[in-house]
Parts: structure tokens; sequence; C-alpha cells
């Protein structure tokens, strides 16, 4: 999953912003906005440090490797992504930030793709109009020991594959928080450090209505096809 974002100026996204308490000036939104975010490239996330919550612009590569004093993604290892399998290794990547420095990336959807080269087939989903999607993620700080320069990354939660998306992608699926209940204030909450509670979010699960539509190729998005609904799931 998920190696594209789709971040657009719309109610939705501004409208979830307010739910999580970003204050936000008439004509002016810190905020990366853009159709076509694809992973390694910057994207805007919400943190929260003690009680404060705030938008920060984020490499969305967890894993940084310092280059000619930048840090930079680290291409040896796919940390876009964050498996929801490796967040209680100890070992991994995610294990601290999981415990430590959660964050949301909103949205206004994502885009996946099934296959590789010529047999790729790309498939774009949306929320409904006048919604948002929050996207469950982790955030790392890093530290240039020599300037004392720092920079933020970040990585989207991913899940095993949904049901109601398998058709379209085989492999996983994004952790989409649910908007209706305490489920984002407890995420970005950096005192909640018994990360047992989110062991039910870390199941496939849609909390929303989306929207698809499978497109030629993410650079041009042409739709080939109808676009169809999924039905968030019910408890």
């Amino acid at each position: 999953m998920c190696g594209r974002l789709n971040v657009t100026d719309n109610p939705g996204v501004i409208g979830l912003l307010g739910v999580l308490g970003i204050k936000i000036d008439v004509g002016e939104v810190p905020l990366r906005f853009e159709r076509f975010i694809r992973a390694g490239s910057e994207v805007s996330i919400v943190r929260q440090v003690a009680q404060q919550r705030y938008i920060a612009n984020a490499s969305w590569w967890l894993l940084q490797t310092l280059e000619g004093g930048i840090f930079k993604p680290d291409y040896k290892w796919a940390s876009f992504n964050t498996r929801y399998d490796k967040l209680n290794k100890p070992q991994s990547a995610g294990y601290k930030a999981f415990r430590q420095s959660r964050c949301i990336i909103p949205a206004s959807g994502f885009g996946e793709t099934e296959g590789k080269g010529r047999d790729a087939k790309y498939t774009d989903f949306k929320a409904v109009k006048g919604e948002a999607i929050a996207l469950g993620g982790l955030c790392r700080e890093w530290v240039n020991s020599t300037t004392g320069e720092t920079a933020l990354s970040c990585s989207v939660i991913t899940l095993p594959p949904h049901e109601k998306i398998m058709p379209y992608h085989t492999k996983a699926s994004p952790l989409m928080l649910n908007q209706d209940d305490d489920t984002m204030n407890m995420w970005l909450d950096p005192n909640l450090k018994n990360v047992s509670v989110f062991a039910d979010l870390l199941k496939p699960n849609i909390p929303q209505r989306l929207v698809g539509c499978r497109i030629d190729k993410p650079a041009t998005h042409k739709p080939i096809a109808e676009v169809f609904k999924i039905e968030p799931d019910s408890f």
C-alpha cells in the first residue's frame, strides 16, 4: 500500500483540521496541497507535543540518512509505510515512534498499485465529498549533531488487506482512523504509552465511505472505468 497521497484544498480536509483543534487563519492554511504526493516527498502531518497540536511538514520516508549535511530518505529501506506486525518488535524502525510520536496524515485520498511494469493497475480512493481521511502514522525527529538542525520524517501504518479493497490491491490497506469517537485524540496523545489500547485499530477496517476509480496512471490521472463506492464497515 499506499505510495501516493491526494491532499486537496477542500472543506473536508479543512474540517478535519478543525476537529483536530488546529486553528486556521482565514486565507492561510499551513498544509501542503497536491493531488499526487509520492513516497519520499514532503507531506503535512498533525502531531502533538505536550498539549500543543500543530501542522508540520515531514519527509514521507521514516528512515533518513545524512548526506552533505542534509537529511534525505534512506532508500536502502522502504520505510514510507510501517507494517502493523512490526510495531511491537523492538528492533523495528517504528517501535519507539509507535509509543512516543504517533501522528495523523490528513488526506483527501490515497492510491494503490497492483502489479508491476506494463501489468500495473492503478486505483485511486477518495473520501466522499465534504469529508477527509485521517491516516494513522508515525513520525521521527532527526538531529544533525554538528549543526543542531532538525528534520522530521513520517510513515503511514499499513494493515492486512481489506476484503473490500482486495479486488484492487491485495497486499495491504492503510490505517484509517475513526473520526466519530475519541480515537484520534488517543492516537495523538504523547502521554498514552500503553499501545495495547490500539490493538483493534491494527485490524483491517474502513470507518467511512470511500469512492474509487481505476486510472491510467498517477501522473495523468485519467479515469478508465466507472467510479465505484465502498461502504464503511459496521460493528
